[in-house]
């Protein structure tokens, strides 16, 4: 298809092998194109190879989640929980990989350096760590959006003697698919964040550790999972029900099973209110954020009353008065962020081998050889572990060296914030193509049915492309402007801008990156419509040659 100038020479080359770099590979492979995949880690898998910790699971149902392209492997995949553990997350992904032969146009161990754009080849080259050279004339991320781990900024993290790890690098099972299993009974355990993944590693710990210290800087509405084993029947239900499943998510907002309430919280009375707020604080999943009154996320007297609702059930389950208070947000409205699913979470504190530590009154001075210090007192520690999220979105082509017309930086460019077409290009790097990027519907999303609409979409212009014999592809400078300023505005029109978030590209750990909002919140179906109206018109406000 390409022209090349070095012996290890492909037509796309693939960063990541999650969920997303799977099946763009696989989408490639049908095209006829030669394609290499470059993963840091020694699997498939993405997010589910990196995220090992006690307690990690799905958030959506495990039915929606899945590949669809397939209806072979929906047949003989059966999810043996609603809301899936992370091991069998990844032995499904390997069972995907082992049925199309994934894995033969893959490189583990595999970490990309930089990438350089070369103009007058019009070629991608990408080095890796150990030196090593490749091209394509494509080049596409699949990164994901949760994939560059941070670690707070305090002095001594290094000097701990005791055993510690961020949960996005805990030690693997050698021998399954999970995580190690450490015996943390009688061990004083210090879990660093309550974020989604700090309110789920906690729940689990809190079952064993002798003593566990959750160091918490600011808290989180959570709302209760309720997840179950699928029975026979249910299992033949949905097997027979796939359609049904996928049209649902295509039709909803987020591409979750959850549809709004077309009503206003507003407009409704207070029995008919609360009555639905118990429904849906009863109900399995998100329906409590996205299944709820349509002007939760955009008015603020709505919010408030939401809000009110999950505040006074974090009351009734913490027996301690003034400890709930410190475990109800206060600095943002229910669902701004995004709204950890927890199981018998908030019970944990209830037990007397479970202690908060509030970081707002007492931060962390350091971490030493024995423990974390306080500004109160030192906390003596077995083992820290560090939930303390991600440079969200961005973050992994960030710490890649991407360079594109004119020798510009990728990061450089996003300085003050994410510029690009359709959260697909960006003007000034041509022919490379940012799966589940910035500004891009699929990271607000349950998040493989829009990876799904991502590769197809990149496939179909790529497959226009070789058919029409046209070897570039970059957007206009006009439509990347139109394109952010509206993902922006639409933005303000909701109450996330409110709340410190990753959706807003915060993350105290990251002290350089701009407060911007980093998602797209039209929704994956207005998403999925622009993105085929733009290839409808013969790919509108993209440049062609």
């Amino acid at each position: 298809m390409v022209t090349n100038t070095l012996e290890n020479s492909f037509d796309a080359i693939i960063i990541g092998a999650g969920i997303s770099g799977m099946y763009q590979l696989y989408k490639l492979r049908e095209l006829g194109m030669s394609v290499r995949v470059f993963e840091t880690g020694t699997g498939v898998g993405g997010t589910w190879y990196w995220n090992r910790y006690p307690g990690c699971r799905f958030d959506s149902e495990s039915y929606s989640y899945g590949y669809s392209f397939s209806e072979e492997v929906l047949q003989e995949w059966s999810w043996s929980e609603h809301f899936a553990p992370q091991p069998e997350t990844l032995r499904y992904l390997n069972y995907v990989a082992d049925k199309f032969d994934i894995r033969d146009d893959i490189q583990f161990n595999s970490r990309v350096k930089r990438a350089t754009y070369d103009e007058t080849s019009n070629q991608w080259r990408v080095e890796l760590d150990d030196g090593t050279e490749a091209e394509a004339r494509f080049l596409i991320s699949a990164t994901g959006p949760l994939s560059a781990p941070t670690l707070p900024k305090v002095p001594g993290i290094d000097s701990f003697t005791g055993e510690s790890f961020h949960t996005s690098r805990w030690p693997q099972d050698p021998d399954g698919f999970g995580g190690k299993q450490f015996d943390f009974s009688g061990k004083r355990i210090g879990v660093v964040g309550t974020g989604a993944t700090g309110v789920q590693v906690i729940q689990e710990i809190a079952k064993t550790a002798g003593e566990l210290l959750v160091f918490q800087r600011n808290p989180n509405w959570c709302a209760p999972l309720h997840n179950s084993p699928i029975t026979d029947e249910q299992q033949a239900e949905i097997k027979a029900g796939y359609g049904e499943i996928f049209q649902t998510c295509r039709d909803s907002f987020a591409s979750f099973m959850h549809t709004w309430d077309e009503r206003s919280a507003l407009e409704v009375t207070a029995e008919e209110r609360e009555a639905l707020f118990e429904e849906l604080y009863a109900a399995p999943g998100f329906a409590i954020w996205l299944a709820n009154f349509h002007d939760i996320l955009i008015n603020p007297e709505a919010n408030a009353m939401i809000s009110e609702f999950v505040a006074n059930k974090i009351r009734g389950r913490v027996n301690d008065p003034e400890l709930a208070e410190k475990l109800i947000p206060k600095n943002h409205g229910f669902g701004l962020r995004r709204v950890p699913m927890e199981t018998h979470y908030f019970e944990v504190y209830n037990q007397s081998n479970v202690r908060l530590v509030d970081l707002r009154e007492t931060p962390i001075e350091q971490v030493n050889a024995s423990g974390i210090k306080t500004t109160a007192e030192q906390h003596d520690l077995d083992m820290i572990i560090y939930a303390t999220g991600f440079d969200a979105v961005s973050g992994a082509l960030n710490r890649i060296e991407i360079r594109g017309e004119g020798g510009q930086k990728l990061k450089d460019k996003w300085a003050d914030g994410p510029r690009t077409y359709l959260g697909i290009q960006s003007a000034g790097f041509p022919n490379f193509f940012t799966l589940v990027g910035p500004h891009n519907a699929a990271s607000f999303c349950n998040i493989p049915r829009c990876i799904e609409q991502n590769v197809e979409w990149v496939t179909d212009v790529l497959a226009h492309m070789r058919d029409k014999q046209l070897i570039n592809i970059k957007p206009d400078q006009s439509a990347e402007e139109t394109w952010t300023q509206q993902v922006l505005d639409d933005a303000e029109q909701t109450l996330f801008p409110t709340a410190d978030s990753w959706f807003m590209g915060v993350n105290q750990n990251v002290a350089d990156k701009k407060r911007t909002f980093m998602l797209y919140v039209s929704g994956s179906e207005t998403y999925r419509k622009k993105c085929d109206e733009v290839a409808a018109n013969d790919y509108e406000g993209f440049a062609l040659r």
